[in-house]
């Protein structure tokens, strides 16, 4: 499948400590989430699907304990990095929906101030962010065109003309970043006066009384802070006109006021509330339709229009239409420094990625010699931690500095290894002493029967690991990232510097602009109402700053989901997020969930213990059950050939219009996970259970190459098993129907 991994969770193993023992939550489970997919995780309550769901959004009880695996998101592991880097990614790049709104949601906090306090604190780290990548980002390309230089025989750039083609490149920057600056000051200012005006006019259409002279003082303000040269351009005249009108009519509305309302406000004893003229109406909608399109006008582009007044600070480019100003700095730009940076840059990429393919050729030696050792068995503690050292530095070093998509592969190489070797160690020195704590514990419980008395008690499994099975995880983990160099390399001749180079420089903008990028409350606050009428709140300003006890269940996921929204994440966790609402509410969330992943392209993982609920919006289906996933596949491989007896159970067991028969439940409860059993942790409740069953965990087999199932049932010499009729028969109404899955 040729789509872009957002998420890979490989191995993870989630336990938590409790005073009866260890509960086994997560058992091994691996699985890959696609940009623009749903994958709808679905199974009974216990089966540790929120336990993964906490574990990608670092939010596990206290007493989780995360016994192996990883987490891969955007070249970290989620699993391993610090709380603090967790904290940018959590509800800004990865966001969660939970099952109960009520209790997500801040009882005492007006929603609206529930939703702007996310973009708010986003806008500040962002900005904060944006500072410290550009800065290292160019740092490191400067160092490379060095090296490259240096290495490059006959080259007529010198490092000193290096240095001052970055010098250049950051100070004509920052120049555009003031003017951008300007800029959006001035269009915050002329956003934020909008937003006063469209609530002044809501009100005044409502008939509600509010205090008109304080508002247009407000307007008035921001009106006079619409002032950048870029922005006002060809408005200047309509503005000078504007403002003298808006004069006018705040000096007739201050003269409304009586005696009485003048002391109330001069004493501080209250608002004097009334309702806006019609002449006030009026000189505001039309100051408001010039602002729109001030908003709406093409814009400048600073990056270009900044390099062009850096070496020419007399000229005025505000009096030229946007695009005709764009496309003079832009030349002006390219033939000026541009073409002759890019030149260096793409000298700096060819030699950094060669470098980088050579490093990987160096990186696959240190890796052949190192699964060498780990293979021969006779190693000690302090020799595995040198090989571990020398290995990882090998690997750190083919990596390109100069990649905008990160390795996730290369960059969490270091930290998985040295968990698979610690994790050997500690079972060197646990093991026997787990067998020897079994051993008197079985001992204990035989003699205590033997004398004929009555034993309330289990013998606690041995927490113990093969040795031998642990020293392949570790030759897995170094054949991971050998096999991934082994593909750059082989594909090194279609390596683009051109594209790389456009890369980068793209990406220094974006981060130059995000820079300057300012939120104000205002316009948090005109954000926040578009995303309430976005998730379908009606008269969502005159909603904004109600508390969550106003709203029902349904409309208080409804600003669940908008909160998750007011970040941009790339990834939404929505953890049974219709559970605690009635049928109807449930397929309108639903359906917003699907519009919105269409139309902001979010990879979501959808958790659910109902499989009809995942019907109509789920991609892919994990079913999982004991820690475990049973059965893997897109949903109509799921729907329409479920291979797992657990999956026939839950489809049994969903009603639907059509089916007269009464509904399978499924027998049984799921097993006490402090002792997981042996074998097939379904087979106590499966009546299609065999022997081997009750022996040995199945592996997955194959049923396509994008399905897979874990029952001993798919094994050749196991007998044939027909699927319930139940599910033969709604499989056949569906494929009658042409719907798709569960419609």
């Amino acid at each position: 499948m040729n789509k872009e991994i957002k998420l890979s969770v490989n191995d993870l193993k989630v336990s938590f400590r409790t005073d009866a023992g260890k509960v086994q939550a997560v058992r091994n489970i691996s699985f890959d989430l696609y940009k623009g997919e749903t994958l709808a995780i679905v199974g009974e309550s216990g089966s540790g699907k929120s336990v993964t769901s906490k574990a990608i959004m670092g939010i596990s009880a206290v007493n989780a304990i995360y016994e192996g695996g990883e987490i891969l998101y955007d070249g970290q592991d989620l699993v391993r990095i610090p709380e603090e880097e967790m904290h940018k990614l959590r509800g800004d790049k990865i966001a969660m929906i939970f099952q109960d709104p009520l209790s997500a949601l801040n009882p005492i906090m007006r929603i609206g101030k529930q939703i702007t306090e996310a973009m708010l604190l986003k806008n500040k780290a962002n900005r904060k962010e944006g500072r410290v990548t550009f800065n290292k980002t160019l740092a490191e390309l400067s160092e490379m065109m060095k090296q490259a230089l240096a290495e490059t025989p006959g080259a007529n750039v010198s490092s000193s003309d290096v240095e001052r083609y970055i010098k250049t490149f950051d100070e004509f920057n920052i120049h555009a970043i003031k003017l951008e600056n300007s800029y959006n000051a001035s269009r915050t200012a002329a956003e934020e006066m909008i937003a006063v005006i469209e609530d002044l006019l809501f009100l005044t259409e409502k008939k509600q009384k509010v205090d008109v002279v304080a508002t247009l003082s407000l307007i008035g303000r921001r009106l006079k802070e619409i002032e950048d040269k870029f922005f006002v351009a060809k408005y200047a005249e309509a503005l000078k006109a504007h403002i003298a009108a808006f004069d006018g009519v705040l000096r007739a509305e201050r003269r409304k006021l009586s005696v009485i309302d003048f002391a109330k406000k001069f004493a501080g004893s209250g608002a004097s509330k009334n309702e806006a003229s019609p002449e006030t109406v009026k000189v505001l909608e039309e100051i408001k339709k010039t602002a729109e399109e001030m908003l709406n006008q093409p814009q400048y582009n600073f990056f270009r229009i900044g390099y062009y007044v850096y070496k020419h600070p007399e000229t005025d480019l505000s009096q030229m239409p946007a695009d005709e100003a764009n496309e003079i700095a832009g030349k002006f730009l390219n033939e000026d420094f541009m073409d002759s940076f890019i030149g260096l840059a793409k000298i700096a990429v060819q030699y950094s990625f060669d470098k980088t393919i050579e490093n990987k050729k160096a990186a696959i030696a240190a890796l052949e010699n190192a699964i060498s050792f780990f293979r021969s068995g006779t190693f000690n503690q302090q020799e595995a931690e040198a090989t571990c050292k020398n290995v990882n530095k090998s690997v750190l070093a083919a990596i390109d500095p100069l990649a905008v998509v990160k390795d996730n592969v290369a960059y969490t190489f270091g930290g998985a290894l040295e968990r698979e070797v610690e994790k050997y160690f500690f079972y060197v020195k646990n093991n026997p002493k787990e067998e020897a704590r079994f051993a008197r514990q079985t001992a204990q419980r035989e003699a205590l029967l033997a004398k004929g008395k009555k034993v309330d008690w289990k013998i606690v499994p041995k927490s113990v690991i093969d040795l031998h099975v642990q020293i392949e995880t570790i030759v897995s983990v170094l054949n991971r990232v050998m096999n991934k160099f082994k593909a750059d390399i082989e594909n090194a001749d279609s390596f683009d510097a051109d594209k790389r180079c456009v890369e980068i420089i793209d990406y220094l903008k974006e981060k130059a602009s995000q820079i300057v990028y300012t939120l104000t409350k205002r316009i948090a606050k005109e954000k926040a109402i578009k995303l309430m009428e976005e998730v379908g709140i009606p008269e969502a300003r005159m909603r904004f700053r109600q508390y969550p006890f106003e709203f029902s269940g349904g409309m208080r996921q409804r600003i669940v989901i908008a909160i998750a929204l007011s970040a941009n994440p790339d990834i939404l966790i929505c953890d049974e997020p219709t559970t605690a609402l009635d049928v109807t509410i449930q397929a309108q969330i639903l359906e917003l969930i699907n519009r919105l992943k269409r139309e902001h392209n979010l990879s979501i993982i959808f958790i659910t213990h109902d499989l009809g609920v995942v019907a109509n919006m789920a991609d892919r289906i994990a079913v999982m059950y004991a820690g475990k996933i049973v059965e893997y596949g897109t949903a109509e491989e799921v729907f329409y050939n479920p291979q797992h007896p657990y999956t026939w159970a839950l489809l049994s067991s969903m009603p639907d219009l059509d089916t007269n028969e009464k509904l399978d439940a499924i027998p049984g409860t799921p097993p006490n996970m402090i002792y997981p059993p042996v074998g097939d942790a379904f087979a106590e409740r499966n009546k299609y259970a065999m022997e081997i069953d009750f022996e040995m965990q199945p592996p997955m087999y194959e049923v396509s190459p994008t399905h897979y199932a874990a029952t001993w049932l798919l094994h050749p010499n196991a007998p044939k098993v027909e699927i319930p009729k139940i599910i033969t028969e709604r499989i056949r109404r569906m494929k009658e129907r042409g719907g798709n899955h569960g419609e």
